[in-house]
């Protein structure tokens, strides 16, 4: 029996409505929740009252009433006669709902990291808000790498994520946009933002790759200013990143000026991002500090696992200035290994002896 609000004893009044439907959510039965608020009305009845009054049968009350003592809301007394139910007091009723909740927590965010829902391909964005917000969270999960042109006058929306992918060990290359002075001191702005940071003046759409998958493309007024009628494209694909990072590194990174480097990385260090392993490499060599490297990979041209470790000899690269590789996407560390000169490139490589899967750096001097 579902009475009106007002034929209630317990005269709850408006407040009813929304107890009944919260007592449901944790599992109560229409039968069960009358009941139960026929209880709490009368603190402690006869099964025989409590079924008067809830309009259900007295059997019924019995076997809700075990229902309900199972999970903490009411005390059945059958050692007395006539048998008697009594309410649990609703604080200890609430402690322990909230306790079961709790304790349910940690399992359910378990499942959750392990079986996410799947992302969609594509995402076409409208709003300038929206794209931020996409940009900062790929920024925030990013592992290895992170490539991003964005404008300086609204570089402080997406720094700290910047700032904290450089202290997590991410490779972060950023070009500022929107710096019509290449002149102009902007290194301030940047410290601590970037790996390696360069500036442009020219129109240029805001770009983001991370780890080689997730990224954005967004027309440069999107990310300037607001309701411009443009639309981004928001991507989660392994094969979309390398093209949009080549376009970086290949159309854009070479024309824009260098404004930042950080200082090299303490070794010894081990990278899955060979962009990241070839620019400490650089680093080092420029600081007049020797660096050795042990590659984990495979030949290029049989495809067969190999290790190969040596003194880093010679550095092809177009992260720093001066670059000195032959194409703006060439990135490769030469290894004396034995007396034999092994290249050694990234994900990819097909020039290079060997294709590299994980690059340990350590000093010179440290032994093998």
């Amino acid at each position: 029996m579902n009475t009106e609000r007002g034929d209630r004893p317990d005269g709850a009044g408006s407040e009813e409505v929304d107890v009944e439907a919260l007592l449901k959510r944790f599992g109560l039965s229409d039968k069960e929740v009358d009941t139960y608020l026929t209880l709490l009305a009368h603190g402690e009845a006869k099964a025989s009252t409590v079924a008067e009054a809830a309009g259900v049968s007295k059997r019924y009350v019995y076997s809700a009433s075990e229902e309900l003592e199972a999970r903490g809301f009411v005390t059945v007394n059958d050692h007395v006669t006539p048998t008697t139910i009594r309410a649990n007091p609703p604080e200890e009723v609430v402690g322990r709902l909230t306790d079961d909740v709790e304790s349910m927590r940690p399992a359910l965010e378990a499942r959750y990291s392990r079986a996410e829902a799947a992302e969609e391909p594509f995402e076409v964005v409208k709003s300038r808000v929206t794209v931020v917000k996409r940009v900062r969270r790929a920024i925030e999960g990013a592992s290895d790498e992170v490539a991003l042109s964005f404008p300086l006058d609204r570089l402080d929306e997406v720094a700290d994520d910047l700032r904290a992918a450089v202290d997590r060990g991410v490779l972060v290359l950023l070009i500022v946009t929107g710096v019509d002075d290449p002149d102009a001191e902007v290194s301030g702005d940047l410290a601590g933002v970037a790996t390696a940071a360069r500036v442009w003046g020219q129109p240029m759409p805001s770009m983001l790759t991370v780890d080689g998958r997730t990224g954005v493309v967004a027309p440069a007024e999107m990310i300037a200013r607001s309701n411009t009628g443009k639309r981004a494209i928001v991507f989660t694909q392994q094969q979309l990143g390398p093209v949009i990072v080549g376009s970086f590194l290949g159309n854009y990174w070479p024309a824009a000026e260098e404004a930042a480097v950080a200082d090299p990385a303490p070794l010894p260090a081990t990278y899955t991002d060979f962009r990241h392993a070839v620019l400490q490499a650089e680093l080092h060599r420029r600081a007049s500090e020797g660096v050795r490297a042990h590659v984990t990979g495979r030949r290029t041209d049989t495809g067969d696992a190999v290790e190969v470790a040596g003194e880093v000899v010679e550095v092809s690269q177009g992260l720093v200035a001066p670059a000195n590789n032959e194409f703006p996407v060439q990135h490769t560390l030469t290894i004396d290994a034995n007396g034999e000169r092994v290249s050694v490139g990234g994900q990819g490589a097909f020039v290079e002896d060997v294709e590299a899967a994980e690059i340990r750096l350590e000093p010179s001097t440290a032994e093998e």
